[in-house]
């Protein structure tokens, strides 16, 4: 039998007593209910609570889930909802653009790809499910950090690493840019990530008209810009399949 981790299952015990019963547990509450002297109790405690998975209260001293903790839980559930109600219209999306389609959500300081649909041609792709993508230079993280608050203090707060001389690295100019995705409801990559390539994104948004992520196409530059702009109509298609996962997830009409 595999061995496993004390602390790891003490802090599993917690996070599980906290989550029935009394909304918040005072300290000897929790260390009586699990068997533990008070001193491991908090040792445990402090940990958790500086990972944001548990709170305490400030006036009474007693403990209860963390912001953190929720969010994870809630991301899980969004993530695999918004995968499958964006299996379809991303499908028709690749074929009317004739160019990859990606589904993003903001993970950590990046763009996690959820999901990777190839461009409709007899060329050798690479399935991108589960890279990592930037949030500063990408179509998918500048319409998540412009729609995502946790997304946008992550970008502003963190490196914004040069790709290309496209690069858009100063957070003045950054959050102009960003003011522009908001205004147009869109945001685009044009060689500011990798050289050749161009990219256009939209907003996802919930029954809670929370954004949970981003739907956009990716391909040469040549194929998705016209005259030095990104085509209109692949804008559209791509604002298009957005807003019907959106509504598939309970958004309604944007």
């Amino acid at each position: 039998m595999a061995r496993t981790i004390q602390s790891l299952e003490r802090a599993a015990a917690m996070l599980r007593l906290l989550a029935g019963g009394e909304r918040r547990l005072g300290l000897s509450d929790i260390a009586s209910s699990l068997g533990l002297a008070k001193g491991t109790a908090h040792g445990i405690l402090r940990t958790l609570q500086q990972e944001g998975f548990v709170e305490q209260d400030a006036a009474s001293g007693r403990y209860q889930l963390g912001a953190e903790l929720l969010r994870l839980g809630n991301s899980y559930l969004d993530v695999h909802e918004l995968r499958a109600r964006a299996l379809v219209w991303t499908d028709d999306l690749a074929r009317s653009s004739g160019e990859s389609v990606y589904l993003g959500v903001v993970h950590q300081q990046g763009v996690l790809i959820v999901h990777h649909v190839f461009r409709p041609d007899d060329s050798r792709q690479v399935l991108e499910v589960g890279a990592m993508h930037p949030l500063h230079s990408t179509a998918l993280g500048k319409v998540l950090s412009a729609y995502d608050p946790v997304a946008h203090t992550e970008v502003a707060e963190g490196k914004r690493e040069v790709f290309t001389p496209r690069t858009v690295t100063g957070l003045a100019e950054f959050e102009e840019v960003l003011d522009l995705a908001r205004a147009r409801g869109w945001a685009a990559d044009v060689e500011e990530t990798w050289e050749g390539v161009a990219s256009v994104a939209a907003p996802v948004h919930d029954r809670r008209r929370m954004p949970v992520g981003a739907v956009g196409i990716t391909g040469a530059v040549e194929r998705v810009c016209a005259d030095g702009a990104l085509r209109s109509d692949l804008v559209a298609a791509v604002r298009d399949c957005a807003r019907a996962v959106s509504r598939d997830l309970g958004a309604g009409r944007f």
